[in-house]
C-alpha cells in the first residue's frame, strides 16, 4: 500500500460501480477492502493520451467465483493520480448476495 499510496494525491476521488470515495485515506481503506474479495487483476490493454490513463483488465473475484471486465479511468496531474473511475457491470456480484 506503501507504494500505491505514493503514486495517489491527497485529494484523490474514485466512482465506481460499488461506491465512491474522496480523498486518500478512502482510496486506500476501499482498495484494501476490494483486496478482500479480488484475487487478481488481469491486465488486458494500457494507453493513454496526456494526462488520461485508460486500463482495461479482467477483475477475477474469490467469492463468487467470476471473472468481470473492468475499464479504469485515471487522471493525472502534477505526477500524481487525482481521480479515478471505475466501469463494469456489477451484476454477477450482486446476483450472487
Amino acid at each position: 500500500m506503501e507504494r500505491t499510496r505514493s503514486l495517489l494525491a491527497d485529494e484523490v476521488t474514485f466512482v465506481g460501480p460499488l461506491g465512491a470515495t474522496q480523498g486518500v485515506d478512502d482510496y486506500i481503506k476501499g482498495i484494501i477492502q476490494m483486496a478482500n474479495i479480488v484475487e487478481r487483476a488481469e491486465e488486458k490493454e494500457i494507453f493513454g493520451e496526456g494526462d488520461n490513463v485508460c486500463i482495461i483488465y479482467d477483475l477475477v473475484f474469490k467469492n463468487p467465483e467470476v471473472s468481470i471486465p473492468t475499464a479504469g479511468w485515471y487522471q493525472i496531474k502534477e505526477d500524481k493520480i487525482i481521480a479515478v473511475r471505475a466501469y463494469f457491470d456489477p451484476r454477477p456480484l450482486v446476483e450472487s448476495v
